[in-house]
């Protein structure tokens, strides 16, 4: 079991542009099958944790019926954001206080820390992160969100490069 922070950033270490959008990344070919694809990595996950701003853009873009059969949280102090239907529950406070119910929920499989860089970033503090996969697409952005806005050290275990991405599996240093 491990609590892993699976996103995508611009080759500058953004995750979202500043117009909030990922065109950027969803422009890009991958490989369905590849290294570090999605549906493999999904497979492994038990329980899922985001941000308000992430949550906000997945109602926004992807609208619907809720896309994760995990059991969910977002980290929000406004409860009433959270669309009809969705099943996750809202958590505002100290991530510490959050991940032993996260691990309780992911039945021995992995936490994934959907983000954003904020949402990681407070997990990185509390050393709750054990593993980052980033998957890097050939562009800068200039200016957004970041991947990661915390200073922090890692060590690559594994990389592989998957059609227009280069991608990273790194544990907490």
């Amino acid at each position: 079991m491990a609590t892993v922070y699976y996103t995508a950033s611009s080759l500058d270490g953004y995750i979202v542009d500043e117009a909030d959008s990922l065109d950027w990344l969803t422009s890009r070919d991958i490989d369905e099958a590849g290294p570090f694809n999605y549906n493999t990595f999904i497979e492994s996950i038990g329980a899922i944790v985001m941000g308000s701003a992430t949550y906000e853009w997945i109602v926004k873009n992807q609208p619907g019926q809720w896309m994760y059969e995990q059991p969910g949280w977002v980290l929000t102090s406004r409860p009433h954001i959270i669309a009809e239907g969705h099943p996750v529950q809202t958590f505002d406070g100290d991530v510490a206080e959050l991940h032993p119910k996260l691990v309780a929920a992911a039945v021995g499989k992995d936490v994934w820390v959907v983000g954003g860089g904020d949402v990681a970033a407070q997990f990185v503090a509390e050393g709750l992160i054990d593993e980052m996969v980033v998957s890097y697409a050939p562009c800068t952005l200039g200016a957004g969100s970041r991947v990661l806005p915390i200073r922090s050290e890692w060590v690559l275990v594994e990389s592989a490069i998957n059609k227009d991405f280069v991608c990273a599996r790194w544990r907490k240093g």
